[in-house]
């Protein structure tokens, strides 16, 4: 019963249209939920997220974007990991008590979103269930999403030509901007006991040479109500791609006044430090 909805995959915004038990489109994963890697007590997402206990983190193999410069390359670009029904993702969630975490974080869920809608539909954990995306997603699918409390999504470029040059997908800027606004527009923030219960968070990474990019982001995201931002400087060169260096401490500094400039002041702005592969998990 479960393959039935991977006989046309159209998930995600690639729309290949595969039948996901005998090939595989762009994410180059098939009719199977597979896990590349399980986090427990995670401690390295937003302390909205993370919260005092930590996270409950599950890492899916695959990506519907596959950024050229991407810091989990292993899962993202090559895949690996154990595969389960939702039947069976179901049972696998069941296992873990959460009583020992603060949420349960699903890493990059977006090209699995058929199957996921069918495993919470038998199980959803008495936790805030995280949807830890890309952005890259198509408004149609994030309706099914009911399962979901909250969504930490990247809001990666403003540049068609940008986008199309790192992450493949020339359409990001608009398909993200219409993602993001629906999420804002459907999950009102809930935050008790310094967890968010439900609601918002928009990321948006540095990357080195894009300031401008970078800025123009950032008064899309102005326009959508000033939610939740989480600014990022963790970008470290992997070797692959065309970004060779970590940001400098001026290109960060220039684009976090530009979001004070705009009002973006409620949410968290990372370390300097956070750029170092010591926190980049071992696949």
């Amino acid at each position: 019963m479960y393959n039935t909805c991977m006989e046309k995959c159209f998930d995600c915004p690639r729309n290949c249209g595969v039948d996901r038990e005998k090939e595989k489109g762009f994410c180059r994963e098939g009719s199977r939920i597979r896990v590349a890697k399980v986090i427990e007590n995670f401690m390295w997402e937003e302390p909205l997220i993370s919260g005092k206990k930590g996270a409950l983190a599950i890492f899916f193999s695959g990506c519907s974007l596959r950024c050229n410069y991407c810091q989990n390359f292993q899962i993202s670009h090559i895949g690996k990991g154990e595969s389960y029904s939702p039947e069976e993702f179901a049972s696998f969630l069941k296992k873990f008590d959460y009583s020992k975490y603060d949420s349960l974080d699903l890493v990059t869920p977006t090209h699995f979103s058929s199957l996921l809608k069918e495993a919470f539909s038998i199980f959803k954990p008495p936790v805030p269930v995280v949807w830890n995306s890309s952005g890259y997603e198509k408004v149609e699918t994030l309706e099914g999403l009911s399962f979901i409390d909250v969504f930490l999504v990247d809001f990666k470029y403003h540049s068609k030509e940008l986008s199309k040059r790192l992450s493949f997908a020339d359409d990001y800027f608009d398909v993200a901007r219409q993602a993001i606004s629906f999420m804002i527009k459907s999950r009102q923030d809930k935050i008790e006991d310094g967890v968010l219960k439900r609601g918002v968070i928009v990321r948006h990474l540095v990357l080195p040479d894009e300031v401008r990019d970078s800025m123009a982001v950032l008064d899309e995201i102005a326009k959508m109500g000033k939610p939740i931002l989480s600014l990022m400087r963790q970008f470290t060169p992997t070797g692959r791609g065309e970004k060779k260096r970590k940001i400098s401490s001026l290109e960060f500094k220039t684009v976090l006044a530009h979001a004070l400039k705009l009002g973006l002041d409620k949410g968290f702005v990372q370390d300097e430090d956070s750029a170092s592969d010591k926190y980049i998990p071992s696949f």
